[in-house]
């Protein structure tokens, strides 16, 4: 299957800290559908839903453990995503409830960790992979992250986070490696204007690095499923 042919869910598990819907510059409420279903929003090919949505971009969501498993899994029963290949779940950094509930109430196909290079960052990817492999998620594979920095004036690099850390930490722990974003001003940029650089610039190399990235996790997702043959996971709440 392409990455280009893709049909793609985006939601943003990040409850305390949504930022998917500046990314995608998406603005406004989902429709309700019926009395209790919600359409996602959707730019770009990509629909998504978001607490974002829901709530001012400047509120504080002072929310304990029991109500962000709840959101999240009226995110998941509650909205019409219809007829989708990947439904990708961004979730926050760390080990907690976000993690927990959809490891375990949700059919995860994989997990993707996605770190900068340093050692303090590689001490949470290390947890992270001990997490999903307790619950019995496949790992994917390690992203690195602002993996290096190359001046646009001079073409000078700069590892000012260190370089490779993933590499080795997913070398040492047994998975595989997906790939390198640098540390660039144009993906900055893009990102904060709600314009991704793989649209804004398909043509870059900072592009093209995700777009390698995303192709190798179709097959990752392709394979773990049993191939096109077999039918993806369906959302089934526990």
């Amino acid at each position: 299957m392409a990455a280009q042919n893709v049909r793609v869910g985006l939601l943003d598990c990040d409850i305390y800290g949504p930022s998917i819907p500046r990314m995608l510059n998406l603005s406004g409420q989902p429709e309700l559908v019926g009395e209790r279903t919600l359409r996602p929003m959707a730019n770009y090919g990509i629909k998504c839903m978001s607490i974002g949505f829901l709530v001012a971009e400047d509120t504080a969501m002072i929310w304990r453990g029991p109500m962000v498993m709840q959101a999240l899994e009226q995110m998941m029963r509650d909205v019409d995503w219809g007829e989708l290949d990947v439904l990708l779940c961004d979730l926050p950094p760390g080990t907690g409830d976000a993690q927990l509930t959809m490891a375990q109430r949700v059919p995860l196909t994989g997990a993707v960790i996605v770190s900068t290079p340093q050692d303090i960052a590689l001490l949470d990817v290390t947890r992270g992979i001990n997490m999903f492999q307790q619950v019995n998620v496949p790992i994917f594979g390690v992203v690195e992250n602002m993996s290096y920095y190359v001046c646009p004036e001079c073409g000078h690099r700069a590892e000012i986070f260190h370089h490779g850390g993933a590499r080795e930490t997913a070398r040492r722990l047994g998975v595989d490696f997906l790939g390198e974003i640098p540390l660039h001003l144009d993906i900055r940029t893009t990102s904060d204007s709600g314009r991704p650089i793989v649209v804004t610039q398909p043509d870059s190399p900072h592009a093209a690095s995700y777009r390698r990235i995303a192709a190798g996790l179709i097959d990752k997702a392709t394979s773990a499923v049993g191939g096109a043959g077999r039918s993806q996971p369906r959302i089934v709440m526990m």
